[in-house]
């Protein structure tokens, strides 16, 4: 009888053992990842006494909250924040750095984005959206490229490694109103990524992905839902700019959920004999956020209003699937800098540059080196492709081949000309002091802020590591990818960013802390409720996940499992 009575005994603590390690057994039924695009973690502390219900408070009071989360790279934007954490990996792993880049070889007259292909289009789009390279297309229909696909993911994510280690049994699925931030976290073998047609508002995806959109988001589109939205929105309900002016309230968060609902019921997600997953991406808070700042009215509405768009689907999820039977994570793909206005205020030497501006100063003093003697009349060579995209300065290959200059040269010259480019726009920089010289007569109020290059690193010295052994020279080292450029990175000082303006908005893209700083909170069996501080990082989330579900880590994983947060379980005898 004793002998039984251990077997028994044995028995119950395996089977609690293995109960963390069961995706092959539906345990649980769904992982459930939130992404809040460009939402700070220090936002769930500031306005915390005002949450409500299992909003927010899921993970702040009934989950792991990790306060001090911090990516460890430096290009802090959407595409590659959201790779990052389907990948648990960073740039150098996963090959995104930003949003769009120039491709030297698909086009040297407009940049790609990070999830274009060309191979594939969307699917069942309105008439009036088909793009001008698609048959059937309008007469006046814009000429852009809409095929969109994991394309350029070097890397698999959790999403790949549960359909790999289930033999594609288990179904992945993102939605976003933004196509990279739907397809890069779900990964290369996702059964579906699903966003916006920008103009209507209408869900769409790939042929990468299927032929023609299911069913059930065939109804969802023809349904009352996004005129709804564009009414608690105030807008029109047949707007054709959905993405723009629907797209930044909080109506779009409840869109989106509910269109996440519909995916859920439509896929029969968590009601299958494998774990599931779903990755939504809340794109509104970073559509409003880039015009009115991390310090607004507005920002703090959009926040409470969330949390009530959060408390309605956590309790759907509960009466639908059961919250015992779902693991969930929330986190943000970057942070966001104060308007440079607001922080200039206060004594922060914070700067909107603009960047056409320092462009045309860095174009000058390169022809002045490279081309000093062009014919008169020439036209004056252009070193630099168009439209900058902080923290990148790229520059056009085909300019110097014509001058015989090879890359190492030019990018040489670009990072020692960009200080003095960016001074160009000083109005009132600190004086140079020179022995014996007279001070100058002190101002009698506080002086314009000026802007100022804080770093500048070539394309060659992030490929071959010549980069400090510092914090510094780590997150630069994971920010690195190559597309075929020569460029320049170039980070200014802390609070300063590219802008047309002191108060026009504001934006993220630099190492500093608080483009990096990002909630990050788990909820489910597993895990052991509380608030850690910790220094963790994004990439923890995939890896931890992997590991609790018992499959592979995805394949350039750097994060390590938050142990700290996960139950302990003995080992069986």
């Amino acid at each position: 009888m004793k002998l039984f009575v251990a077997c028994v005994a044995a028995l119950l603590v395996l089977s609690h053992v293995v109960a963390h390690a069961q995706a092959f057994a539906a345990k649980p039924k769904l992982i459930v990842i939130v992404v809040i695009d460009q939402f700070r973690g220090d936002y769930l502390m500031r306005d915390r006494a005002k949450f409500q219900g299992r909003g927010f408070r899921l993970f702040t009071e009934q989950g792991a909250w990790f306060t001090d989360c911090y990516y460890d790279y430096a290009n802090t934007k959407t595409a590659p924040g959201h790779a990052t954490i389907g990948t648990g990996a960073y740039t150098d792993g996963h090959g995104i750095d930003s949003n769009e880049w120039w491709d030297p070889t698909r086009s040297f007259d407009e940049q790609v984005s990070s999830v274009q292909d060309e191979r594939y289009r969307l699917v069942d789009v309105d008439p009036s959206s088909i793009p001008a390279n698609q048959p059937g297309a309008p007469a006046n229909a814009a000429k852009f490229l809409v095929g969109s696909s994991p394309l350029n993911l070097r890397a698999t994510t959790l999403g790949d490694e549960l359909r790999l280690a289930t033999a594609g049994k288990a179904r992945v699925y993102g939605v976003s109103l933004k196509d990279r931030a739907a397809i890069l976290p779900a990964g290369q073998t996702a059964n579906g990524a699903f966003w916006v047609e920008q103009n209507s508002g209408k869900f769409t995806t790939s042929t990468f992905y299927m032929q023609h959109l299911p069913g059930w988001a065939t109804a969802f589109n023809e349904g009352g839902r996004r005129a709804q939205a564009a009414r608690e929105a105030n807008a029109d309900e047949n707007t054709q700019q959905f993405f723009e002016l629907v797209g930044r309230t909080p109506a779009a968060n409840d869109y989106e959920l509910d269109f996440a609902k519909a995916l859920i019921d439509g896929e029969h997600l968590g009601q299958n004999d494998v774990t599931d997953l779903l990755v939504v991406s809340l794109s509104p808070n970073d559509i409003q956020g880039h015009q009115f700042g991390p310090d607004s009215e507005s920002e703090e509405q959009m926040i409470l209003g969330l949390d009530k768009s959060l408390d309605n689907f956590n309790n759907w999820l509960d009466k639908k699937i059961g919250l015992n039977n779902v693991w969930m994570a929330l986190t943000a793909d970057h942070g966001v800098a104060p308007v440079p206005g607001e922080a200039a205020k206060l004594g922060v030497n914070a700067v909107a540059v603009k960047m056409d501006k320092v462009y045309d100063a860095l174009n000058v003093a390169l022809a002045k080196r490279f081309a000093p003697a062009q014919p008169t009349g020439a036209a004056k060579p252009s070193f630099l492709m168009p439209h900058p995209d902080l923290p990148y300065i790229v520059l056009d290959k085909r300019t110097f081949a014509k001058l015989h200059i090879d890359e190492k040269t030019a990018e040489d010259a670009v990072a020692e000309l960009l200080p003095e480019a960016v001074a160009t726009l000083n109005q009132n920089p600190p004086p140079v002091l020179k022995p014996n010289a007279a001070l100058p007569a002190p101002s009698e109020e506080r002086l314009p802020t000026y802007p100022r290059v804080q770093y500048a690193y070539t394309r060659l010295q992030l490929a071959n590591g010549q980069l400090p052994p510092s914090d510094w020279g780590r997150e630069i080292a994971h920010s690195y990818t190559s597309h075929g450029n020569w460029f320049v990175m170039m980070v200014l000082d802390a609070y300063q960013m590219q802008g047309s303006g002191q108060f026009a908005g504001t934006t993220h893209f630099s190492p500093w802390s608080y483009d990096r700083h990002v909630p990050l909170g788990f909820y489910g069996e597993p895990f052991v409720a509380g608030e850690y501080h910790g220094r963790v990082a994004p990439v923890d989330l995939a890896v931890t996940f992997a590991s609790l579900a018992g499959v592979n880590l995805p394949s350039a994983a750097s994060g390590r499992v938050l142990s700290e947060a996960v139950k302990t379980v003995k080992a069986a005898k």
